[in-house]
């Protein structure tokens, strides 16, 4: 009884607190109400931060970091698991498997660690000389391989990962570490339980995942499984495999399998592509898949439905668009691997490119959408790092490669990172490379995840550029013309990753873009607007437009913009910011458009030429650089794209 006084006592004075404050607003002529609000800002209250309903700051991470328990990483000689990751991540240093202690410049808002769901945890009992390995012919042969000289033990590695890439693994193994096995659902359980650990809703958000490994002659179809559950939902169902006979290597039954899992256990997932460039041709089919099996409503729709994301950029390269499909676009050739295959095995031939790349895709898909009524290329745009070393290092100046062997060396510079008899790629085309900014409200899973799906999400190759696109019908330069454009965005248009709402009227659409530099990296060179657009025909289209540069360049007689400069001091590892924007900001309004056809845009922010880690492996270590590397870059971001439909 006496504590239902003090509740109705306490109710009562907060009630009188709020008529107070309101009573005394009125009192001393405050007005609080929208009404009172210049017609000029678009706030709901005085405090422009105060009841939004859109996020205010992005949230930094990536989807795509291996630990150990990845066969090849763990062959590679990474000894760190999740714990690692996750702390890294958090801003702590840790201790990499190289021996080298290792810190990030700033924490990560999210993250999450997706290991190859085939095989886990058998890295690490061929190391132990576990009973269940010991007991097979090549179990006994990897032990001791791995366990002599360095270069017995990458003979070893390399020769394994071509056995389980060649589906000739003893099936002993495969039973063994198979999805439900105990050895396989030991490990499972303890990733998604040390993932819940870390995930600390509204300060880090550790994200569930996996990645499923298809590989097809070589040919890249990974894809990376993103879950918003707990670990209570994604313990209940073991990940999806490629390896016959548990898995396999076709996307359809990728799809079938979150169907499966979504029904099970009432969770949600989605997936992510990536390297379409290392494919050979199948990533992004227009008439069949890699099987033979014609396109139809099927493939199109489920793969519209689980995969609202492309990983554009990471450590094997670039994949936004090739100087090939894309002759006008002077900043096309961008951290390119088109020598051949993931594997390397098999070379890349001209007439593969127009299936590997996300700009193309895009483009294609608005064809198939025009048959199939639904676009399976609808995707919006992320970066990631592929690291396996449990580290997420995408800055130039702190990159720690993409296997444990290719951490910082004096030696790493020089050596070949994939090489046949006919074929090479050099540890210096690695890309110190992405990640992935998402628009959500809260640093959560809930809100994390719906970011992804709306695909209000961008990429970048490593800095933390701030990016802002809105596409609609009434954009003025007006709407830019304060600190808070984000309101008008909101209000006027649809954010990057939407749909254009319906048009009124006989208006071209117009587009505000708003980029804010890294506050510790580098200024910015411009801003620009890729679209893409189908004719009656089915023929498509693509433009590349300057919309906001730096230093009152203008453009020449071929309407192109001169370069920005270059302040990159190779010696000493080094650049200033002497050139270049700190912020830009557009409204642009499309001088080509055609109402009757369909058209995508995204933007992309370049940076002014900095040093790539290459030249700080030189400078740190007093090496001399191989002649043909590439030495400077222009980093950048790219937004997902606004779409139009007639």
């Amino acid at each position: 009884m006496k504590r239902n006084v003090l509740v109705r006592g306490a109710a009562a004075s907060v009630a009188l607190c709020l008529i107070g404050t309101v009573a005394l607003a009125e009192q001393v002529g405050i007005t609080t109400s929208k009404e009172s609000l210049s017609a000029a800002y678009q706030g709901e209250v005085y405090s422009p931060y105060a009841q939004r309903t859109f996020a205010t700051f992005p949230l930094w991470g990536e989807t795509h970091l291996h630990t150990g328990y990845s066969m090849d990483a763990g062959l590679f000689g990474n000894r760190t698991l999740h714990e690692t990751g996750y702390r890294f991540a958090l801003g702590e240093e840790v201790m990499a498997s190289s021996g080298q202690p290792v810190k990030l410049s700033r924490p990560l808002d999210w993250l999450v660690i997706a290991d190859h769901s085939d095989q886990m945890g058998f890295v690490q009992d061929i190391i132990k000389g576990d009973p269940v390995i010991m007991a097979t012919e090549q179990g006994r042969r990897w032990n001791a391989g791995i366990k002599g000289t360095v270069e017995e033990a990458q003979a070893t590695s390399l020769n394994l990962i071509e056995t389980f890439s060649q589906n000739k693994l003893d099936l002993k193994l495969i039973d063994a570490y198979a999805p439900g096995s105990e050895k396989y659902m030991t490990i499972w359980d303890h990733i998604v339980k040390t993932a819940d650990a870390y995930n600390d809703p509204g300060n880090f958000t550790a994200l569930i995942g996996y990645e499923w490994t298809s590989l097809v002659k070589g040919g890249n179809m990974h894809r990376n499984v993103i879950y918003r559950d707990d670990a209570t939902r994604a313990g209940m169902v073991a990940p999806f495999t490629m390896a016959e006979p548990y898995g396999s290597q076709d996307p359809l039954d990728l799809y079938a399998w979150l169907e499966a899992y979504e029904e099970k256990t009432g969770g949600n997932v989605l997936a992510i592509a990536h390297n379409g460039n290392l494919s050979n041709g199948i990533m992004f089919p227009i008439d069949r898949q890699y099987t033979g099996r014609k396109l139809d409503k099927k493939y199109i729709e489920a793969r519209a439905k689980w995969e609202p994301l492309y990983e554009v950029t990471q450590i094997k390269g670039d994949g936004e668009t090739h100087p090939l499909l894309s002759p006008n676009d002077e900043f096309a050739d961008y951290a390119t691997w088109d020598e051949g295959s993931l594997d390397l095995l098999t070379p890349k031939t001209d007439d593969m490119l127009q299936y590997e790349y996300a700009r193309e895709a895009l483009k294609n898909g608005m064809v198939l959408e025009e048959k199939f009524g639904t676009n399976p290329y609808k995707f919006g745009m992320v970066g990631g790092t592929d690291s396996h070393t449990s580290m997420v290092t995408a800055e130039e100046e702190n990159f720690m490669g993409k296997h444990t062997g290719y951490e910082a060396s004096p030696h790493r510079v020089t050596h070949p990172f994939q090489q046949t008899d006919t074929l090479v790629r050099y540890s210096w085309q690695m890309q110190a490379a992405g990640l992935q900014a998402v628009w959500a409200e809260e640093n959560t899973r809930e809100s994390i995840f719906a970011a992804m799906q709306r695909k209000e999400t961008y990429a970048t190759t490593g800095p933390r550029i701030g990016l802002r696109f809105f596409g609609g019908w009434d954009f003025t330069n007006d709407d830019v013309k304060n600190r808070q454009p984000a309101f008008n965005g909101y209000e006027k248009g649809v954010p990057m990753g939407g749909d254009m709402r319906p048009r009124e009227g006989n208006k071209a659409p117009s587009f505000m873009v708003y980029a804010l530099r890294d506050p510790i990296g580098a200024n910015l060179d411009r801003i620009q607007i890729i679209k893409g657009w189908t004719d009656s025909k089915g023929k498509t289209y693509e433009k590349v437009y300057d919309v906001a540069w730096s230093d009152n360049r203008k453009p020449g007689a071929n309407g192109k913009l001169p370069p920005v400069g270059n302040t990159v001091d190779i010696k000493n590892a080094n650049w200033t910011n002497t050139i270049g924007a700190s912020e830009l900001a557009a409204v642009w309004t499309d001088p080509d458009f055609d109402p009757k056809q369909r058209a995508f845009y995204y933007t992309r922010v370049l940076e002014i030429p900095t040093p790539r880690w290459i030249v700080y492996d030189a400078h740190r270590y007093g090496i001399e650089l191989p002649a043909d590397s590439t030495k400077i870059a222009q980093e950048r971001a790219y937004s997902s794209p606004i779409w139009y439909t007639p």
